[in-house]
């Protein structure tokens, strides 16, 4: 488990039966996956074996999610909400965590299983761009992209998508004369990583937040 806020003494464990609620969330993209009970023995079997265990409130005993089924959730990181009443779990899900076979207790049976693909990682990438901006740092390829200008970061967007254009034609000639994908689709990735990586560039050299385009991307979903 990563360093975190987590901090076992400031948790509050109900007097009454000993137990804290447990919000476990996927840690690819922060989807809360189900609610469910510690006491101090599951909090510390799960701190000891790396995989989340609750305390069954209907068989009154330790209870390790997955040893059934086998869809255990490991473990990644710990925190107490501010009140010390509850525990927030960031979890790597081994399979559909609810016994309906979904992936959250919080969908529906018919909704088809989406696997999360981690975009919760590139608000590490947006934080490491913003802190380059504000630092500047000597050597720091982010900080020389972004003290050349609009121009520049804006021209690096053009140039790596074009790049991810040559990727992609690359890769369905492939597939059309039935050939080996593997090194075109490696290429494919590598190329929207850039382009990724420089829009990130250029939103912060417009000091533009993500959030303005996610907010703009909601929008058009809802219409």
């Amino acid at each position: 488990m990563k360093d975190s806020a987590f901090d076992r003494g400031a948790i509050v464990f109900d007097p009454r039966d000993g137990l804290v609620t447990a919000v476990v969330q996927d840690v690819a993209d922060g989807r809360v996956l189900m609610v469910g009970h510690m006491d101090a023995e599951a909090l510390e079997a799960t701190l000891t074996t790396g995989e989340v265990h609750f305390h069954s409130r209907s068989r009154d005993r330790l209870w390790r999610k997955g040893e059934t089924s086998g869809n255990v959730l490991r473990l990644r990181d710990l925190a107490v909400d501010c009140d010390g009443d509850a525990i927030l779990v960031s979890a790597e899900p081994a399979g559909p965590t609810c016994h309906r076979g979904t992936r959250s207790c919080f969908d529906l049976p018919e909704t088809a299983a989406v696997e999360p693909q981690g975009f919760a990682w590139l608000e590490a990438l947006w934080s490491t761009v913003a802190e380059r901006a504000a630092s500047r740092p000597t050597g720091s390829y982010t900080a020389e992209l972004l003290g050349r200008g609009v121009d520049a970061v804006g021209r690096k967007v053009t140039e790596e998508a074009t790049e991810v254009l040559i990727a992609a034609k690359d890769d369905a000639v492939a597939e059309a004369g039935g050939a080996d994908r593997a090194t075109g689709r490696d290429a494919l990735a590598g190329e929207l990583a850039d382009l990724l990586y420089h829009c990130l560039v250029l939103m912060a050299e417009r000091d533009l937040a993500p959030a303005a385009v996610l907010a703009a991307l909601r929008s058009r979903h809802r219409a």
